[in-house]
């Protein structure tokens, strides 16, 4: 198979569902993991999709995940909740918590849920849209393995930590930034990689922190921040945050995510939930959040530019534009007909169909 495969999303969740029933998470909490992972290709980000779930199983093989379906609280003072995951999968851990910080929102105008022991959840951006879909703003970050230098450094310190934030809107969607600190996400290097594509300038640098647009010799060195000291300082502060509040990984204590598969990833998540009704009434803040998206959709362009979109619109936009079917790339589709192969697990046609 040499394309991209066109499958639908509803039956990619069924089959990703069952392989992770065979590795042995229970069948419900596998359906909402195989979901999360779903959304994410709908949307066109397939580094945090479906391709991830043969690494996943792995690492239940292995141990390094539990098959259990929901972490420890270990702390809880009202507004303020740590949450020991215990090595759960990521998506299952965030889903707890987004159920206790919007909970503990609507009791006291604000909550904050921080997590140890964490496992990778996908993107940020699902969960900061559920907690608005309970009337909350939504903040959700967590942290990663070291992967990008301060200004002027030649070792990788802190990761590239990402933060998403989302608001309710009264428009076709929610505004929304979610965003790692990097100049581009790990993920898409190995997809580059995979595909024997080069990356752009600026994206990451060699094991030497010399700029390279060689994949593989920026998987082996460092990325780059967003924005200089700005994306670094921001990464440095959501480590401090999510490690630090929950009793979790602080930098190099965060491991690989595609490496040491035997051994946890020990990231550290924090989930924040601001609830509008405390603040103002609900209706008028979405009120105002539309008129502020339509005032970014619809400014004056400049020269050779098609349109201008508000943050969110994007992703809402592609996830429209999908219709239900997710574009798998050749080397995830074999990948994931390995491991569910491996697993005993009939995948049936569904990733026979080429667009």
């Amino acid at each position: 198979m040499s394309g991209a495969v066109k499958v639908r999303a509803d039956d990619l969740a069924r089959s990703v569902a069952d392989i992770f029933a065979a590795a042995g998470v229970p069948i419900e909490a596998a359906q909402q993991v195989a979901e999360d992972l779903v959304a994410a290709d709908l949307e066109g980000v397939a580094s945090h999709g479906v391709m991830l779930v043969p690494m996943y199983v792995e690492r239940l093989r292995s141990g390094s995940i539990s098959c259990e379906v929901t972490g420890t609280v270990v702390s809880d003072r009202q507004s303020a909740v740590v949450v020991d995951a215990g090595n759960v999968l990521g998506q299952l851990s965030a889903r707890q918590a987004v159920e206790l910080a919007a909970t503990r929102a609507e009791q006291f105008g604000m909550a904050s849920v921080a997590i140890r022991n964490a496992f990778h959840f996908g993107t940020a951006g699902r969960y900061a849209r559920m907690l608005t879909d309970r009337g909350c703003i939504g903040i959700v970050m967590c942290n990663t393995r070291p992967l990008m230098p301060p200004a002027g450094g030649a070792a990788p310190v802190t990761g590239n930590n990402p933060i998403a934030i989302a608001a309710p809107g009264g428009g076709a969607f929610m505004p929304e930034v979610d965003m790692a600190l990097s100049a581009a996400a790990m993920g898409k290097i190995r997809n580059a990689a995979a595909a024997g594509q080069s990356i752009p300038e600026g994206w990451a640098t060699d094991k030497d922190g010399a700029n390279t647009t060689d994949p593989n010799a920026a998987i082996a060195g460092m990325l780059l921040p967003a924005a200089g000291p700005k994306g670094f300082g921001l990464a440095f502060m959501i480590d401090l945050l999510c490690g630090g509040l929950s009793g979790g990984g602080i930098g190099g204590e965060v491991r690989p995510l595609f490496g040491l598969l035997d051994q946890p990833y020990n990231s550290a998540n924090l989930f924040i939930a601001l609830h509008v009704g405390h603040f103002a009434e609900l209706s008028t803040f979405e009120a105002r959040a539309q008129q502020a998206v339509e005032a970014t959709s619809s400014v004056s362009r400049a020269p050779g530019v098609e349109r201008v979109f508000a943050p969110g619109e994007m992703a809402y936009q592609a996830r429209s534009k999908a219709e239900g079917w997710c574009n798998l790339a050749a080397p995830t589709v074999k990948s994931l007909q390995e491991t569910a192969s491996g697993l005993g697990v009939d995948l049936g046609t569904i990733l026979q169909e080429a667009i």
